[in-house]
């Protein structure tokens, strides 16, 4: 059975890999493992060592306490309401897309999907 830290900590690391577009064996190999070890992380059926984590970290190129960023204060249950939204792969695929973008066009883009949802 497994624990909703390693699965929050999988999703995690799912979200931050499809973030920078890296598919799971670019990642196994730049960590040094198979991608199906990967997959095990990345649902939580594995628990990822501290020492693996770090080169996973790495890897992706954040601070190991992004992967445990969204879990609720003082509880072992991680808190779901971010997580729901990124856990569609359209909803992620249009955040990469977006920070694909040159950052003027970005801002102004922003504005007008901001300007739209008032409007809704």
């Amino acid at each position: 059975m497994k624990h909703p830290v390693d699965a929050h900590v999988g999703k995690r690391i799912r979200h931050r890999r499809w973030m920078v577009g890296m598919t799971q064996q670019q990642l196994a190999d730049k960590v040094g493992i198979k991608f199906q070890q990967i997959q095990k992380y990345e649902t939580g059926m594995n628990r990822v060592s501290a020492s693996r984590l770090w080169d996973v970290a790495d890897a992706l190129g954040v601070q190991i306490s992004f992967f445990f960023e969204g879990l609720a204060e003082g509880q072992a249950a991680p808190s779901y309401a971010h997580g729901d939204m990124m856990s569609d792969k359209e909803a992620l695929e249009l955040v990469r897309s977006y920070y694909a973008i040159p950052e003027a066009q970005r801002r102004r883009l922003f504005d007008l999907a901001r300007v739209l949802s008032e409007a809704a």
